[in-house]
C-alpha cells in the first residue's frame, strides 16, 4: 500500500508526509533531527509540525530551552478523518442550498445491453409518489428484456403498491397480460391504431426513462423539466383519446 497517497487523501501531502513519517519512525526527537531524517530544511520542519500539532497528530514536549516533537498513535490518523466527517456534515446544508440556487439541472444516463436495460427499469421501481406513466409495446418486452424478467419486474412493482397509467398499441399485443387491474395497481389504455409504439417510456419524478429494442439495444434516464413535462402532456392528451383496456378483478 502506498502509504504517502493515503495520507495525502487526509491532507497531508508530499513533504508534509515526508515529516510526518519521520517523526513517527524517530519518536521523540527535536527538529533539526526530523529535518535531516525527511530531507528538508530545519524551518520548513518546523512550520511543518507546528501544523501537524495543530491537528492533533504531533505532540510537542518542552525541556528546558529544547522543544521536542513527538508522533501520536497513528490511530489519531482516523480520529482526524472523523473530525473532517464531522466539518463536512456540518457545511452540506450550505453547499446543497447553493447547489439548489443554480436550479434543476438536466442529466442524461446512457445504458447498453440488455443488463443497461433492466437497470432502468429498476430506476422506475424508486419513484416518489407511487404513480408510473408508461407508454410500452408488450411485444418488444417480451423479446427484450424477456417475458421473465418482465413478470418479476411487474411483481416487484405491484410489491411497492405503484401504480401504472399504461398506454399501449394493441396491436402489438402478445396475449391477455397485464390488464387494467385494481389488485396489480395498473389503469391500462390504447392508443388510436395508427399509434404504434416500438419502445417503452415512463415517465416519473421529473424523468423520461427510454427502453429501445431488440435491435437497438439501450436504456436512457433523462432528468429534464421541461422534456418530462412535454412527453407528460402527450400522453394525457393520448390518454383522452385512448381505447379504455380490458378490466379484470
Amino acid at each position: 500500500m502506498d502509504i504517502k497517497l493515503v495520507l495525502g487523501e487526509l491532507g497531508i501531502h508530499k513533504t508534509k508526509a515526508e515529516v510526518y513519517l519521520a517523526a513517527l519512525e524517530l519518536g521523540r526527537a527535536k527538529v533539526r533531527t526530523i529535518a535531516d531524517k525527511a530531507g528538508v530544511p530545519r524551518t520548513t520542519a518546523n512550520e511543518i509540525l507546528e501544523h501537524l500539532a495543530h491537528r492533533g497528530l504531533i505532540r510537542k514536549i518542552q525541556r528546558g530551552r529544547t522543544l521536542i516533537f513527538e508522533a501520536e498513535p497513528p490511530i489519531q490518523l482516523k480520529l482526524l478523518l472523523k473530525e473532517q466527517e464531522h466539518k463536512l456534515d456540518e457545511a452540506l446544508p450550505e453547499l446543497k442550498l447553493l447547489f439548489n440556487s443554480a436550479g434543476f439541472r438536466p442529466r442524461i444516463k446512457f445504458y447498453e445491453g440488455v443488463e443497461g436495460m433492466k437497470e432502468v427499469f429498476k430506476d422506475t421501481l424508486t419513484v416518489n409518489n407511487k404513480t408510473l406513466r408508461g407508454i410500452l409495446s408488450m411485444e418488444d418486452l417480451y423479446k427484450t428484456p424477456g417475458k421473465q424478467f418482465m413478470d418479476e419486474y411487474v411483481a416487484k412493482r405491484i410489491a411497492a403498491q405503484i401504480k401504472l397509467r399504461v398506454i399501449r398499441s394493441e396491436i402489438k399485443e402478445v396475449e391477455e397480460t397485464w390488464p387494467s387491474s385494481q389488485k396489480e395497481f395498473r389503469e391500462l389504455r390504447y392508443a388510436p391504431q395508427k399509434m404504434i409504439f416500438p419502445m417503452t417510456i415512463y415517465l416519473y419524478d421529473r424523468k423520461v426513462s427510454i427502453i429501445g429494442t431488440k435491435k437497438e439495444n439501450f436504456g436512457i434516464i433523462i432528468e429534464s423539466e421541461d422534456l418530462f413535462q412535454t412527453l407528460n402532456n402527450f400522453f394525457e392528451i393520448t390518454w383522452e383519446v385512448g381505447k379504455i383496456g380490458k378490466r379484470v378483478n
